[in-house]
């Protein structure tokens, strides 16, 4: 393993009964690893409880505060501004590079290995970025500057997830149609999955309208709660009309309804983000309403929900930088699609076929685990890409963990209680996925001179 810390081979286990890994995944899974530990450490920065217990159990804990210089009780590693700095050492070393990998387009350059190989070293570079920005100059300048770049970033990596969201609803519903040509199954397939998607974003509807509204206030609630359902029925509207199904004949109800399901998902989660309204009984004494009566049940034991909810919010988000860094996706984003082919309708259709992916490339067999060298006739996806979605990620991460706007009250332990900034941010996603798919719509009606396609 040494050749993988210091030189260009590929990581991989020592267990030789491990299956076998490509290069690519393997880097993909390295560079993975590096982004969790970096968040994990910003998750135990936030957290009052971890400094609580640590002052507590660790009896050298003010010796060796002062020995590092992070203040009598380590005030400077804890609180937002510790994220903030950590946060920007990580994204300072993915735009790096980002910048280092521009225009690869083959494995062999000196670069190539560079983005494959050197683990160890990579690993000591990004603790000396996370460690340096500590020592940053007028740390008041920096951190309000920082907080724009920050936001910026986080709010593009949205954008990129729901762009590559209602790209992945046109390739579903493009390939499964085609599948439809040729056997009366597909066609069967596409009604059922229509009719669980709508079915699911109907109940999710109700539900809300049930568990967040009330006959008294809750107008915020209910006047979203129409709104976004009254979007859900638009697009769907839209997506059949005659004069979209003249330009688009693939267009049809299986996109909208992925839209539609991902609509209500933003809606109740920011519903679910939203501080709660409170009004004085007949008693004149307050009384919370707008969220559901169960929900004080669930927030009882608070590190339980928190480091649950955490765990699933930034594995979502690790998926989606993922899944969101093929070569497709990339191509998608700048508008390129691969030249139109006789398509094969697949369940599993956003992944290739095991022929297509050029699997048995160059295999290395060593003390541990099975390498396959799968980019030896050039990269299979974009390394500055790549780097480039980490980079967005880590500042998703910073705002996401430092609550966005409300970051001098932040904890990790009040992360699901529910602030107005994260809640106007999921309800303008809302707003911009709707917007997103119904200009795919109606693109080809606006600009009928242009070609587009997915």
């Amino acid at each position: 393993q040494l050749a993988c810390c210091c030189g260009t081979a590929a990581c991989s286990l020592c267990c030789k009964c491990c299956p076998k890994i490509k290069q690519s995944t393997s880097t993909r899974f390295m560079y993975a690893l590096y982004f969790i530990l970096v968040t994990i450490i910003c998750c135990v920065m936030m957290s009052t409880t971890v400094a609580n217990d640590m002052k507590t159990h660790i009896p050298f804990y003010k010796e060796m505060c002062k020995g590092i210089q992070a203040g009598e009780m380590c005030e400077k590693l804890v609180g937002y501004s510790a994220v903030y700095k950590v946060c920007f050492g990580m994204a300072c070393f993915f735009f790096l590079f980002f910048l280092l990998t521009i225009k690869i387009n083959s494995s062999k350059s000196c670069r190539a290995y560079i983005h494959n190989g050197f683990w160890l070293i990579k690993l000591i570079l990004l603790a000396a970025m996370c460690s340096g920005a500590f020592f940053i100059p007028d740390q008041d300048t920096f951190l309000n500057a920082w907080r724009y770049v920050g936001a910026t970033g986080g709010f593009l990596f949205i954008a990129i997830q729901l762009i590559l969201l209602v790209e992945f609803a046109h390739k579903w519903n493009k390939n499964w149609t085609a599948g439809a040509n040729h056997k009366q199954m597909w066609n069967g397939l596409l009604a059922l999955v229509t009719l669980i998607l709508y079915s699911i974003a109907v109940a999710a509807l109700v539900l809300m309208a049930l568990f967040y509204t009330r006959s008294e206030g809750c107008m915020y609630n209910k006047v979203l709660i129409g709104v976004n359902g009254g979007l859900c029925l638009f697009v769907s509207l839209v997506a059949i009309s005659p004069c979209v199904q003249n330009r688009q004949p693939h267009s049809g109800l299986l996109q909208s309804g992925v839209i539609s399901c991902y609509v209500m998902y933003l809606t109740f989660s920011a519903l679910s983000s939203k501080p709660p309204e409170t009004i004085l009984d007949e008693n004149n004494q307050n009384i919370t309403i707008c969220v559901p009566e169960f929900s004080q049940g669930l927030h009882r034991d608070e590190n339980l929900v928190t480091g649950l909810g955490t765990t699933i919010l930034f594995g979502c988000i690790l998926y989606s930088c993922l899944t969101s860094t093929t070569r497709a996706s990339s191509e998608a984003l700048r508008g390129i699609y691969a030249a139109p082919e006789t398509e094969v309708a697949r369940c599993c259709f956003c992944c290739l076929p095991d022929g297509d992916a050029d699997a048995e490339g160059h295999v290395e067999k060593r003390g541990g685990q099975t390498v396959i060298y799968d980019e030896k006739k050039g990269t299979v996806y974009s390394y500055a890409y790549f780097h480039f979605v980490f980079f967005l990620a880590s500042l998703y991460v910073m705002m996401t963990v430092t609550h966005w706007f409300h970051y001098e009250s932040a904890e990790i332990e009040k992360f699901f209680t529910g602030t107005w900034s994260i809640f106007w941010i999921k309800m303008v996603s809302c707003w911009v996925c709707v917007c997103l798919y119904l200009w795919t719509l109606i693109a080809p009606l606006c600009c009928p001179t242009r070609e587009f396609s997915v």
